[in-house]
């Protein structure tokens, strides 16, 4: 009995410490950004610049990369806390796994280059530590971490666009990002312009349902959903009723106003006052980033230290 007790306590023991200490590792940050720095390291225009850069690479090679700055893993292994990163983010396309991610724990002075399975043959461990001693740490040493993640992203965009791999699809999120720059105010007056226009061609009831289903087409072409397409056919199409009725109410009001008058009253058209347009975010990165292609990794890398 006692033996048995034994071997029920060591087998608990054996599944709670390990969970606990699961729980006390560093919590893997979301991919907000082919670029996530948790340490204010980089300045807005470097974390720009190699987001499009990783972006533009994504879009010609179909490969993924992305990079990490934290303060510090707290004791954990760079080589564990790296692979639970890429394991979360599945970076790289899925069955392709060209993934690579470069992992940097800014306070422990520690780095490390994980890649995907599809990309072991080209970005080999070896390569791997050399782009980490002859591109990134010798900045690193002398203060300049832009410089340095610069230096190694580049070097790893050149070693993949050696490998063969499946060509490249079109992302998915470039027609958002391109509507995203869209001044809403704009839109909206370009919006009340065509359905205007829509219902003097063909009646106010035809003209608001052309004009609600188009918008509702560009609604599921941007978002994938047919609940919010459905959602933008039939808040259109409204809007569009309810301005044909308040422009027909304000002719008749006109019409009544002139009668009274006469044709010596003076007419005050109503002007429109637009206000100060709204300026676009452009800083914050592009949601679209916030998720990886479904790559596998298997501890495949390098790892350096400055």
């Amino acid at each position: 009995m006692k033996a048995a007790r034994a071997i029920l306590l060591a087998l608990l023991l054996g599944w709670v410490f390990p969970g606990l200490a699961a729980l006390a590792n560093v919590a893997v940050p979301p991919l907000v950004g082919r670029v996530v720095d948790q340490t204010g390291t980089l300045s807005g225009g470097d974390t720009a610049s190699l987001n499009q850069t990783l972006r533009s690479f994504e879009a010609r090679k179909g490969s993924q990369i992305a990079v990490l700055i934290v303060p510090t893993t707290d004791g954990e292994a760079i080589e564990q806390f790296s692979l639970r990163v890429a394991e979360t983010w599945k970076i790289g396309r899925k069955k392709i796994d060209d993934g690579a991610l470069l992992v940097i724990a800014k306070n422990d002075r520690h780095l490390r280059i994980e890649v995907g399975y599809g990309l072991e043959g080209a970005l080999t461990d070896v390569t791997s530590k050399r782009i980490i001693d002859e591109e990134i740490t010798p900045k690193f040493k002398s203060g300049d971490f832009a410089g340095g993640i610069s230096a190694g992203v580049n070097r790893m965009i050149r070693v993949i666009d050696g490998e063969k791999l499946p060509a490249a699809e079109p992302p998915h999120w470039q027609a958002p990002n391109v509507l995203n720059h869209i001044d809403p105010i704009f839109a909206l007056f370009v919006l009340f312009g065509f359905g205007a226009v829509m219902r003097n061609l063909l009646g106010a009831l035809l003209g608001a349902t052309v004009t609600g289903c188009i918008v509702g087409a560009l609604a599921w072409y941007v978002s994938g959903s047919f609940a919010a397409a459905l959602l933008a056919t039939i808040m259109v199409f409204m809007m569009a009723l309810v301005a044909e009725i308040l422009a027909a109410a304000n002719q008749g009001a006109g019409r009544s106003r002139r009668s009274g008058r006469g044709d010596s009253s003076s007419s005050s058209g109503g002007s429109w006052s637009s206000g100060s347009s709204s300026s676009s975010d452009s800083s914050s990165s592009s949601s679209s980033d916030s998720g990886g292609g479904g790559g596998s990794f298997g501890g495949g890398g390098a790892s350096g230290s400055w």
